[in-house]
């Protein structure tokens, strides 16, 4: 199927978008935006970091890859993980969302298995996680979170090996953060693909910017953060198809 260009695709006209992705990976969503007449405002709701022991994580990567199954929990843990080692493989590979999935096939993963619901328990809904007893499952991803894939893994019989390739650290937000979101149109549309992003900017944003924030639109990406971006104060959101780009900002444009 031909891919359809940014001339294509629903435009922004002129819409600010507020991108929640970590602190230095939010580059080329930017330039989607732009690319569709949008304009992008970074507000980053992580800080992500590389493991400190490198050389411990790389040999627990490398008996991880020989598992009968691997599950990357973010494009962060795809992309953590190859800058470790070739992710070369003979496992079943299972992708939490489209884009974790997206990242895996850059990295020679040529059909990772991706759950319709693109959250924990969608993937836990696979055929392919039905009945784990005796077999070997490797996580791989950053340490915290809400536990739900590691409860119910162990729960079905696996051998859970937890790799934690990267930290998910709050972000640094400052005054010109603030000032930036006071300005901020009610019709601008706030990207959001992380629950715990969404939280850290709710405990450290100032009362009166996070109000404007959640006057705006939230796009989100799964059920769960339509959820958490509620209960968060939004009043407006949109179910995106998935966390890829141009599902994100289809929803952002067509949104009411």
């Amino acid at each position: 199927m031909q891919r359809k260009s940014a001339k294509d695709q629903p435009a922004l006209r002129g819409r600010v978008v507020v991108i929640t992705r970590p602190a230095g990976t939010a580059s080329a969503l930017a330039r989607s935006v732009r690319s569709r007449g949008g304009t992008p405002m970074l507000l980053p709701g992580l800080a992500l970091r590389g493991m400190t022991h490198a050389g411990a994580v790389q040999a627990a990567l490398q008996l991880a890859l020989g598992a009968d199954l691997i599950i990357f929990s973010s494009p962060a843990a795809v992309r953590h993980a190859a800058a470790l080692l070739p992710l070369r493989t003979a496992a079943t590979v299972l992708a939490v969302g489209q884009g974790t999935a997206a990242a895996l096939r850059r990295q020679g993963i040529g059909e990772p298995l991706t759950p319709v619901r693109q959250d924990s328990e969608g993937l836990l809904g696979l055929v392919a996680l039905q009945d784990l007893r005796g077999r070997d499952v490797a996580l791989i991803g950053a340490a915290g979170g809400r536990g739900v894939l590691r409860e119910q893994l162990v729960e079905r019989g696996a051998r859970l090996c937890e790799v934690h390739v990267y930290q998910r650290l709050p972000p640094r937000l400052d005054r010109r953060h603030a000032e930036r979101l006071l300005q901020l149109p009610a019709t601008a549309r706030v990207l959001l693909s992380s629950a715990e992003a969404l939280q850290n900017l709710c405990r450290l944003l100032p009362a009166a910017a996070l109000a404007h924030l959640c006057a705006a639109t939230a796009v989100v990406s799964s059920e769960r953060l339509s959820e958490a971006a509620r209960q968060a104060g939004f009043v407006r959101i949109t179910l995106a198809a998935s966390s890829l780009v141009d599902d994100l900002l289809r929803a952002a444009a067509c949104a009411d």
